[in-house]
Parts: C-alpha cells; structure tokens; sequence
C-alpha cells in the first residue's frame, strides 16, 4: 500500500489562526487578572440558555465557528409578556410563549452546529445605534507586541451586529467617545484600550505561538467598562483604510508583511504586495 504524501499538519499550539471562538475565550480565561473583562460565555444548549435567560435577561448566542457576525442571534426574556421569549437574527424578530418553542427554533436555525451563549452586554449607542470597537494588535518586527489600530463598528440600524461585512458603518472611536468623555479623558481611555489589547495578544500568544496579530472586538457598556466580545486572529486590515490618518494602515500592512502575512511578489512595474 502507498503511503499517503501531503502537507504536515501543523499542531494547534502553533498555527497562526484558532477558529473556535470557544478555544480562544478559555485561553483567555486562563488568565484570572483578564476574567473581568471577558463575559460569562458557556456552550449553549438546552439548559445553559435557560440558566443565563433567566440570570441576565438578554443573551447572545453565536456559532463556535463563523465570521462576519453570520449566524449571530440575541435572544431576550421579559416576564410578563404575553410571549416573553423572543431572538433576533438578522433583521427579523420572532417571539414565543414557552422557552421550549423558542429553543426548538433556535436549533432548527443553528443547524446543529456548535453554538455559544454569551452574557448579553447593553453596548453604548451611537445617533441611537449600537457600537464597539475592534482593537488591532500585531506583532512587530522585533517580536514584540503593539496595539496598531483601534476604529468603532456602528451597527446597521435595523440590525444586531456591528461588523462592516455585514451592515456595520466605519467610524473614528473618537468620534463615538466624543458624547461620553472630555477630550483628555478620552484620549486616556483609548490608550487603556490599546494596552488592554496588548494584555489580550500576550495572553493569547502563551497558549498559541503561532499567533502573530488579533482583532479584539471590544464592547462599552452605559458605565464604559471594556467587554472583550470576541478575538479574531486573521483580522481585515483594509478597515482601517477608512481612517484619516493614514500611517495607521501603512504601519499594520508594513508590520503584517514583517511576519509574512503578505507576500511581495515583481513585476515589471516594480514590487508589489499580494494577498
């Protein structure tokens, strides 16, 4: 019999990009100085979403594995309604009045995938539309960490999501903070941001080696305490195009071809950068 000849599979511990939403909140969690950042998030089935309904009111349920925010669903509890369960997914809103008729609806949706529960956090608004913001954190040349980026996601009004793929509208984070701090105050707290970014990629990296740059999509609440959402570990850096000062994307492209994210590749024109 011949032997099968492929690519080696390189192991977890040190691939660049961990998929599982859940691997990487318990690499967080590993952490206990990071614990009050991170949401209660379990594994969703039948009874820990009851459990967290019951405990916080609002929870959001979202695919172990998925991007763009897809298949991200908020599901409610108000006692005393006629219906008082209901979730959103998308732009349609469906409500029951048993737990046991909006879990079954739910499942059919998720397809039997893994799906996570997560505490719901009541994210700050802004011109009466939710908001966070993704904090971009690479490694640099001289193997050290720095948070490159940080810009806020605006979510579409008729939507629950935040993410630009999916509706979401670009927008400076001083912008969104303007309302809720002075301009000193503000700057502060964005460089708190940035350094908690910087605390997330290291704690990360101890688990995953491999890792060379996080997305962390970071949630503020009505008292603007920092909620770490999720983590992407293959973020889109063209966002941050968006941005007026434009050093901030030259910097994350210069450092993304540092760790050979992007390869350059001649041409007649001269060198360019190829995805």
């Amino acid at each position: 019999m011949k032997r099968r000849v492929g690519v080696k599979k390189t192991p977890l511990q040190y691939r660049r990009h961990i998929i599982s939403k859940w691997l990487k909140t318990k690499a967080l969690l590993a952490n206990p100085k990071l614990h009050g950042f991170v949401p209660d998030t379990r594994k969703m089935n039948r009874n820990t979403l009851k459990t967290m309904l019951d405990q916080y009111k609002m929870v959001y349920v979202k695919p172990d594995i998925g991007t763009f925010g897809n298949g991200v669903m908020r599901v409610e509890y108000k006692a005393g309604d006629a219906k008082p369960y209901s979730y959103q997914s998308g732009t349609a809103v469906r409500s029951f009045a048993s737990y046991d008729a909006m879990y079954e609806s739910i499942r059919k949706s998720t397809r039997k995938r893994g799906y996570l529960a997560q505490k719901g956090i009541q994210l700050l608004k802004y011109k009466k539309r939710r908001f966070d913001l993704r904090v971009m954190v690479q490694q640099t040349p001289k193997k050290t960490w720095e948070t490159t980026g940080v810009i806020g996601r605006v979510a579409h009004p008729n939507k629950i999501v935040t993410n630009f793929h999916n509706g979401g509208t670009l927008t400076p984070v001083e912008t969104l903070l303007q309302a809720y701090l002075p301009p000193e105050q503000r700057k502060q707290y964005i460089q708190a941001l940035r350094s908690l970014g910087v605390r997330l990629a290291r704690q990360l990296h101890v688990r995953y080696k491999g890792l060379k740059e996080i997305g962390a999509d970071i949630g503020l609440d009505a008292s603007l305490n920092p909620w770490v959402l999720e983590v992407n570990t293959s973020p889109d850096p063209y966002i941050f195009r968006r941005l007026k000062d434009k050093s901030i994307f030259r910097r994350i492209m210069s450092y993304a071809r540092a760790y050979g994210k992007y390869k350059r590749v001649s041409s007649g024109a001269g060198v360019k950068s190829k995805l």
